[in-house]
C-alpha cells in the first residue's frame, strides 16, 4: 500500500511542529520579579517562610501573595500549570505536603536532575518565598 504525498507531507509536518513544541519547553527564560516593599531577607537561605501568618514577616503574607503570583507566572507556571494546577507532566504544587519549607527553598534554589532548573542565579529569596507563600495561598 502506498501513502499519498499529500498525507505524508500533512505527517511529517504535524511531528516537526510536535517537536518544536517539545524542545521548546525547556528553554524558558526566568523572569525577574519585582519584590516590591518586601523586607529585605539577605542572602542567606531561610529555613522557613518568613512571610506566613504568625512568622517574623507575617504581616507582609497579603503583599508576598501578590508579589508570589506574578512570580510564579512568570517562572513557574509553565511547567507547574496555572494557579499550581498541572496537567500531569509535572508536580501538582497544591498536593504537594512533603514539601516542607526548607525542602522547598533548597529545590528551587538548586534545581533537580529530573529537568526542573536552578533559580538561585535568577530569583532573590525574597522572590522565591513570596512564591511559596502564592502556592500556600491557592491550596486553601
Amino acid at each position: 500500500m502506498t501513502v499519498p504525498t499529500p498525507l505524508k507531507a500533512c505527517v511529517a509536518a504535524g511531528l516537526l511542529g510536535w517537536a518544536a513544541l517539545v524542545m521548546g519547553h525547556g528553554n524558558v527564560t526566568p523572569q525577574e520579579v519585582d519584590t516590591g516593599n518586601l523586607p529585605e531577607l539577605g542572602s542567606e537561605p531561610l529555613s522557613e517562610n518568613p512571610f506566613r501568618d504568625g512568622n517574623e514577616y507575617g504581616d507582609y503574607n497579603k503583599e508576598a501573595i501578590r508579589i508570589g503570583e506574578s512570580g510564579y507566572g512568570g517562572n513557574c507556571a509553565v511547567c507547574h500549570g496555572i494557579q499550581a494546577m498541572s496537567g500531569g507532566l509535572t508536580p501538582d504544587l497544591r498536593e504537594l505536603e512533603e514539601w516542607d519549607d526548607e525542602y522547598f527553598i533548597g529545590r528551587v534554589r538548586n534545581g533537580t536532575d529530573r529537568g526542573m532548573p536552578s533559580f538561585k542565579s535568577n530569583l532573590d529569596q525574597n522572590a522565591m518565598w513570596a512564591i511559596k507563600t502564592y502556592i500556600e495561598s491557592v491550596r486553601e
